[in-house]
């Protein structure tokens, strides 16, 4: 990665920038060393292939065509295998808000489709709860507030769909560990967008953000049908839609939020380098941006990451920064006050002028 020097000052240090973090998957969250401590537990064999990527996550990254989403999903479905527990379900919500207030995120809005961990917990509604019971915990431990977002899969009959639209309602709330949203991912490319629309309808009838997947795999023709029948507050990626000018003016207009995760792009083969992800244009246009880790334990890097990319990698100054935080906490589903709040605080974090502290920040040039 191109790092960048500042001549300006010095560049402050991006652990201590509040901000939301608004796309993480909960198996995606997985630390490599509990990957491996609750296969031997559990008593599953690793795949060489996914111990060769966590060890090395550019071993994931292949041509942008469809064999990087492929193997990717294999990696995923294995990595899912170890989690067998509610222990181990309890563990990786403690361990992914920890290792987000390390990085100064203030808010965790976690993804989840508890159908993936229900056999062995006793069902979908027993798997959802072990989440929400320990978000909450984590969020009392660490002070992230903490949130669930449900995700069903676009591999399944849309009558799931609207099966866990329905346990996202029973569960919904504001406080901390509840659910807050429904969400659709997993292959852009399968299934038919509309025949997700009534699942979508169940939950925007109960106040939740909307917050499909859309726009990485697949272009702007996938995102506007996204945006026609799903109605998202926020686009999981959405990244493309920078191919479409008219349609990514859209976006903003109607004030959708757009969950840019780089890692993601560039490991999928989606883009060949970071320098291609089209941060800039889409900030240009007006878009609120949330950047993402998505999956971090295949991608190789978490949230912080994502702004140092941004920093190093698309030259974003401090201010530019900032506004990329305000974005992410705009776009939360975080109470008003709350809100006004890590605004505030981003508002200060630019004032400041100390020194940098920790790997977060570039020494002047």
């Amino acid at each position: 990665m191109r790092e960048l020097s500042y001549s300006g000052g010095v560049a402050r240090d991006l652990r201590t920038l509040p901000k939301a973090h608004l796309h993480l998957h909960f198996t995606g969250s997985m630390r490599p060393s509990t990957l491996v401590e609750l296969a031997d537990e559990a008593g599953v064999r690793i795949p060489e292939t996914l111990r060769e990527t966590v060890a090395a996550p550019d071993a994931l990254r292949l041509p942008a065509n469809e064999r990087g989403w492929f193997r990717f999903q294999r990696m995923y479905d294995a990595s899912r295998a170890v989690v067998r527990s509610e222990a181990a379900m309890r563990r990786l919500v403690r361990e992914a808000v920890q290792d987000d207030a390390a990085e100064g995120s203030r808010r965790l809005e976690i993804q989840v489709d508890p159908t993936s961990y229900a056999p062995h917990v006793g069902g979908i509604t027993p798997a959802l709860e072990i989440v929400t019971d320990a978000a909450r915990q984590a969020s009392a431990e660490t002070g992230v507030e903490v949130a669930v977002i449900v995700a069903a899969s676009r591999t399944r009959h849309p009558l799931d769909a609207r099966t866990l639209a329905r346990l996202a309602v029973r569960h919904a709330g504001d406080g901390p560990g509840e659910v807050i949203g429904f969400g659709l991912s997993n292959d852009e490319r399968r299934g038919v967008t509309s025949e997700f629309g009534a699942a979508f309808r169940i939950a925007a009838r109960a106040g939740l953000v909307l917050a499909p997947h859309g726009g990485e795999l697949l272009g702007p023709d996938h995102i506007s049908q996204v945006v026609a029948h799903l109605h998202p507050d926020r686009l999981g990626h959405g990244v493309r839609a920078a191919e479409d000018p008219a349609l990514l003016e859209r976006i903003v207009a109607e004030g959708i939020a757009l969950e840019i995760c780089p890692a993601s792009n560039v490991s999928l083969g989606v883009f060949a380098d970071a320098e291609q992800v089209p941060l800039r244009r889409l900030l240009a246009a007006g878009a609120d941006v949330a950047l993402g880790a998505d999956d971090p334990l295949l991608f190789g890097s978490r949230l912080l990451e994502q702004y140092r990319t941004a920093r190093q990698v698309h030259g974003l100054d401090d201010r530019e920064i900032a506004e990329l935080a305000r974005g992410s906490i705009r776009a939360s589903r975080a109470s008003p006050t709350s809100r006004r709040q890590m605004l505030a605080d981003v508002d200060s974090w630019l004032a400041g002028s100390g020194p940098p502290a920790g790997e977060g920040a570039l020494q002047p040039g």
